[in-house]
């Protein structure tokens, strides 16, 4: 099936369950997708429900989709992601976007757990995305482009959007969160990068490092919608303390942050 066929197949049944029709699109990285909860009102969709949606295998991602008010504002929430190493197609990994966009949404928050590659930074803090490598080698635009989705070049010269990133940062201030600013670095996974990997990264840039969110942040810009990015620093990247990686410690800091990280973006959604 034509791809816009399965962007209004999913849009259609979506618009079945509720009758909001969302402004603001969310996705929720691993371990942030309590923020989901504090929607009022809300619709949740099981992923496996919807048409052409996938789901993620991943630990801490609860594949619901959720629709209801947060701050005054109609919002829809991607209670987990799915990611490129999981084996899905870019195509699949972003289709969630296009039906975002199908729906209403013109802006997009974009979150994600990820490594401080950056040695000021802590595990536990919030990085402003600022802009992104793609250390991949792919892009989910690659193929004949649908001239009704968006232009064959899209402009990436500012993907996450200057005056969302202000209130972001004036936001912060005004709650006495640190939010730190900084490049990300785009790693298929799933294995963790080496300490070599993480050197040439920091020489390239970048200052923190996941598995997620470029592939999103791509066309989202693609569909024209403006797009923030924010980070929970949940480690620091291989090498920097000598310390094996894990998903739990991940998990583990990514639950710790949880409050501020809510805190933060409830206001954000307020006042963009």
């Amino acid at each position: 099936m034509h791809l816009t066929s399965e962007i209004n197949c999913a849009r259609d049944f979506i618009k079945e369950k509720t009758d909001y029709l969302p402004e603001i699109g969310l996705i929720l990285g691993s371990g942030l997708g309590g923020l989901a909860d504090e929607i009022e009102d809300s619709v949740s969709i099981p992923y496996k429900e919807i048409p052409y949606f996938s789901k993620s295998e991943a630990v801490g991602h609860a594949n619901e989709l959720v629709i209801g008010k947060l701050k005054g504002k109609v919002v829809v929430a991607m209670k987990g992601r799915f990611h490129f190493y999981e084996g899905y197609s870019l195509d699949e990994v972003t289709f969630p976007v296009r039906v975002m966009k199908s729906l209403g949404v013109d802006k997009l928050i974009i979150t994600n757990a990820c490594g401080a590659v950056n040695m000021d930074f802590q595990p536990g803090e919030l990085m402003l995305i600022t802009d992104h490598i793609n250390l991949v080698g792919i892009n989910p635009l690659i193929g004949p482009n649908n001239e009704e989705l968006g232009p064959r070049f899209p402009d990436v010269s500012c993907v996450y959007n200057k005056d969302l990133r202000n209130v972001a940062l004036r936001v912060a201030v005004e709650q006495n969160i640190h939010l730190q600013q900084g490049v990300y670095g785009w790693w298929s996974g799933p294995v963790y990068e080496t300490p070599a990997e993480i050197r040439m990264i920091r020489t390239l840039g970048g200052d923190a490092i996941g598995m997620s969110t470029v592939p999103e942040a791509i066309t989202a810009v693609h569909a024209g919608l403006k797009v923030l990015g924010i980070s929970c620093l949940t480690n620091m990247a291989c090498g920097i303390l000598e310390q094996p990686l894990s998903h739990d410690e991940v998990i583990e800091v990514a639950g710790k942050a949880k409050d501020k990280f809510v805190k933060l973006i409830k206001q954000i959604i307020k006042e963009i």
